[in-house]
């Protein structure tokens, strides 16, 4: 019998502990290879906590964290970065006077081993740029090169990170509520690029997000979180006809 192939990301009675405040307790899942899962819940609930611990910016209180078989719990950001881990955030963390083209490859630069500095960009030709501008093309920006990230719409830009994303390589990808103060007529064309960075590269997707047509439309299973606990993880049929659920966070049958 083959043996089960290990998660692709696990995380072990996880939480964290502020003062006397628990924010996050005994959150535990495992998320497979190739699998994308939506995590909701009210504000306040520790969805973007959960995804600060993952990614290091925060360090739990107690638990593990799993990347492709190898503890990452208290290893730095960009240790997790080069293991394969990416994330986006709520707030752009572009470099507004910069080009998308700059923006993008300085990622593909660090990615490669080479100097991030603002100072030392890459000749038009080498590798990180040939990266960049692939990345680029994959979320429908090549038009936009040349176009300081600071005077993009707030949609484009949230396409730029997802291309600053796709230029680390990751292997798990975190987006932290992608939508926010998107406007909707942009909804569509960025749903579809998340939909094709999971299905295109195969990448790992964990992904907070309040858009529920864009969550049960894209995932293979919804994790509900509820007071700094792990409230479900199921399909997204299953989920949206728990009681549980329903009463601690929809409010009424869907």
């Amino acid at each position: 019998m083959k043996p089960p192939a290990l998660p692709a990301l696990a995380v072990d009675g996880l939480g964290l502990q502020i003062g006397g405040a628990r924010i996050l307790q005994d959150v535990g899942f495992a998320v497979g290879s190739g699998e994308m899962i939506g995590v909701i819940g009210p504000n306040g609930a520790g969805k973007t906590t959960l995804f600060n611990l993952i990614s290091g910016v925060m360090r739990p209180t107690t638990g593990s964290i799993t990347l492709n078989g190898r503890e990452i719990t208290t290893a730095p950001v960009h240790r997790r970065a080069r293991a394969g881990l990416g994330r986006t955030f709520q707030t752009s963390n572009l470099f507004p006077r910069l080009s998308v083209l700059e923006n993008v490859r300085l990622a593909a630069q660090a990615k490669l081993g080479g100097s991030n500095s603002l100072l030392r960009f890459p000749s038009s030709s080498d590798e990180a740029t040939r990266i960049a501008r692939g990345t680029i093309g994959e979320v429908g920006l090549t038009g936009q090169l040349s176009t300081a990230a600071g005077d993009l719409s707030h949609g484009e830009k949230r396409k730029v990170e997802i291309a600053v994303l796709l230029a680390t390589d990751p292997a798990v990808v975190l987006l932290d509520e992608p939508m926010a103060g998107v406007a909707s007529g942009d909804v569509p064309s960025l749903t579809a690029i998340i939909a094709r960075l999971h299905r295109d590269r195969g990448c790992t997707v964990m992904m907070v997000e309040h858009h529920m047509d864009v969550v049960l439309g894209l995932v293979d299973r919804v994790a509900v979180m509820h007071h700094g606990s792990l409230l479900a993880l199921d399909s997204p049929e299953a989920v949206m006809s728990d009681p549980t659920v329903q009463s601690a966070y929809l409010g009424e049958p869907v």
